[in-house]
């Protein structure tokens, strides 16, 4: 982990997230979603798609994107921008695992 150690956050461990789905973090008024990737790949982004604000967490998870359930936007986990024609951006949080444990930085984009 490379900031300060108290920033970051023991969420869960890696077999807490479905494979390809999410599982979601509150943080104030913020909800995180952090997704899981067919190749165990851990990602976190802000829980409302650039469009309409739609719930990421419950869309599908794809080769490093997440599809938004309401009007099929791509998003890509490691950057957070919409994919394609569209446009738009999602913050995106740091994660890091620690062998299975999934620590969570709440500072968006840290």
């Amino acid at each position: 982990m490379s900031q300060n150690d108290l920033d970051w956050r023991l969420i869960g461990t890696i077999d807490d997230i479905p494979q390809q789905g999410a599982r979601c973090v509150e943080n104030g008024d913020t909800r995180i979603a952090v997704f899981r990737t067919a190749a165990d790949e851990i990602f976190a982004l802000e829980d409302n798609c650039p469009h309409k604000n739609g719930p990421l967490s419950q869309g599908i998870v794809h080769e490093g994107c997440v599809t938004c359930p309401l009007h099929n936007w791509v998003i890509s986990l490691s950057t957070g921008s919409a994919q394609g024609a569209d446009e738009g951006r999602s913050a995106t949080f740091p994660v890091h695992l620690d062998g299975r444990d999934i620590y969570l930085n709440l500072k968006p984009g840290a």
